[in-house]
């Protein structure tokens, strides 16, 4: 089944130096843009990350100190990405989880301004662990019937996210064929922040999502808490988490 599509789609994959969105780094990246005519464009791009990369990564991606170390760093390619996927909603495996926020942090780092809050994201590891809990190998298999041999190299892996993505639309008959709908069906929390460290409650209402502060909503706890903020923005916390956290503070500056 084609994607109906009113923005362009793009399907992407990371490979990176680790996996905490704080402190590692992307070392490539791959896209698979899809137009709502059907039109695909691919590129991918390695990228050298300024640190080294870890053993028991290049262990998973193959991916090399050596391999990256004439390559551009994010901050040099930023802007033209920004502009390859502006307007464009999107879409990965686990990506609502790690790609997208590591994203969204390597476009604050290299300081270009992405709003990310006009976006659909379409999270297919989380469609496929609602309906049929695996991982993305068991997920080419099952809704495509073949085997991912190359995985963990980010074209490959990419290109593999998109088949599953039409697969599950032919397999599940109330699995809608609308961005919005796929993208509600991605997410199990109504993020503020994409590490979830605030949730939006049934009210709309912005809610600390942990410490001892967790379903108290950010109002309260900075009306109550003056140092609370300054704990964050000090803390081992996500360039997005307090982005969205100032924010709410300078709209709440007149109450607090």
């Amino acid at each position: 089944m084609q994607l109906n599509l009113i923005n362009p789609l793009v399907i992407f994959d990371l490979e990176t130096t680790g996996v905490n969105i704080n402190i590692d780094r992307i070392v490539e990246i791959s896209y698979l843009k899809v137009s709502p005519t059907g039109n695909e464009e691919s590129k991918t791009r390695r990228i050298n990350p300024g640190i080294p990369i870890p053993a028991e990564a290049t262990l998973v991606h193959g991916i090399s100190d050596e391999d990256v170390k004439d390559c551009p760093r994010f901050k040099d390619i930023a802007k033209s990405l920004a502009a390859q996927i502006e307007g464009c909603d999107l879409a990965g495996f686990n990506s609502n989880r790690f790609d997208i926020p590591l994203l969204a942090e390597e476009f604050l780092r290299a300081d270009v301004n992405m709003d990310f809050t006009k976006r659909k994201f379409i999270d297919v590891q989380t469609i496929f662990h609602k309906k049929e809990p695996r991982n993305l190998a068991a997920a080419y298999k099952f809704y495509c019937g073949k085997e991912l041999t190359d995985a963990h190299s980010a074209e490959s892996d990419t290109r593999a996210t998109y088949e599953v993505l039409k697969a599950q639309l032919d397999r599940y008959p109330d699995l809608v064929n609308d961005v919005n709908e796929l993208s509600k069906m991605s997410s199990y929390n109504n993020n503020v922040d994409f590490a979830g460290r605030m949730i939006y409650n049934d009210k709309g209402e912005e809610v600390i999502n942990f410490g001892k502060y967790k379903g108290q909503t950010v109002r309260d706890v900075l009306k109550k808490d003056i140092s609370y903020y300054s704990w964050v923005m000090q803390g081992d916390f996500s360039l997005n988490t307090k982005q969205k956290l100032t924010a709410i503070r300078l709209r709440l500056k007149d109450e607090l």
